[in-house]
């Protein structure tokens, strides 16, 4: 199956358009969040990415709400959830994981992660915003903000792919958890087969 990835579109209407020209050619196209800023613009942000329909897999960002995107689109939003796609399990978390603790951030904690994430046992792709600590999550003075809770899921579920965004400073960086290739994807266009 020939996934496309991206994430942090951060309002940018011109590379979510980039996102549905590419999708011709996807199977399933992931968004790991961070779609609008501070869920300014995520009308017509998310008018641009409807034509991607069934394809389309969301998680909110910490710069949206998980209602705030659900009540604004019908694409499919994860959060604490999995679905079947293109013959694929994906599970899906949104927010920033640990707390930003900045006015306006979308937080959940790590027990709260820890607790979503506690139902699944296997998948195939795991969509998140954050990222799992020590993969792609150096951000300037204040170093590794990843999330221990995704690190623990990544490790139990061993998906083949988990994709994140988040860490700008990180964009384009990937690693390896045991099996899992963990991918920092950015507002680029990522593919993938699976």
């Amino acid at each position: 199956m020939k996934v496309l990835a991206t994430s942090d579109l951060h309002g940018d209407l011109a590379a979510a358009r980039k996102v549905v020209e590419a999708a011709a050619a996807a199977d399933l196209v992931l968004v790991a969040g961070d779609i609008a800023h501070q869920t300014d613009g995520l009308g017509p942000i998310l008018e641009v990415l409807a034509p991607l329909g069934d394809k389309a897999l969301l998680v909110p960002g910490n710069a949206e709400s998980v209602d705030a995107l659900r009540l604004a689109t019908d694409l499919t939003v994860l959060h604490g959830e999995e679905v079947e796609r293109a013959g694929l399990i994906t599970v899906g978390l949104g927010g920033a994981v640990p707390p930003l603790g900045s006015e306006g951030s979308w937080d959940i904690t790590e027990e709260e992660a820890e607790r979503l994430l506690a139902p699944f046992d296997t998948c195939d792709i795991l969509l998140t915003h954050s990222p799992p600590k020590g993969v792609a999550d150096v951000f300037g003075p204040m170093g590794s903000i990843g999330s221990t809770a995704l690190l623990e899921a990544v490790e139990r579920m061993q998906p083949g792919l988990m994709c994140f965004g988040h860490v700008h400073d990180c964009w384009g960086q990937e690693g390896t958890v045991g099996t899992s290739l963990c991918r920092n994807l950015g507002p680029g266009l990522y593919w993938c087969d699976l």
